[in-house]
């Protein structure tokens, strides 16, 4: 994905730029994480245990290929393995609670 800014990080001429650079990613950033939400509380519909809206080994594994993701971008894999751990976890938690009350919910019949 490629966020389209007036200057790129070597063209701006003022810390003006720079700021205006930094808040457009930190936005899409934003709007992204809202889209991954999204997609986690539609997973909670195919989960059948609290086991599988946890899933260890997948969050296990998730976090290999996110630090392979960082040395690969150039970035510190432990500062990005704690983003995507604090992220998850909280997400969980929410999938955690959208399943638990799905769960209980009266089916159509």
């Amino acid at each position: 994905m490629h966020i389209k800014h007036k200057r790129s990080p070597e063209q701006c001429s003022s810390m003006d730029d720079i700021r205006t650079g930094i808040d457009l990613l930190d936005r899409t950033v934003v709007s992204l994480i809202g889209q991954r939400y999204q997609y986690v509380l539609a997973a909670a519909k195919f989960k059948t245990s609290a086991t599988a809206v946890r899933a260890p080994e997948r969050f296990k594994a998730m976090l290999v290929e996110r630090r392979q993701w960082a040395e690969q971008a150039g970035l510190s894999p432990d500062a990005i393995e704690r983003l995507f751990t604090d992220l998850v976890n909280h997400f969980i938690e929410a999938e955690m609670q959208h399943w638990q009350q799905n769960k209980n919910a009266p089916q159509p019949t």
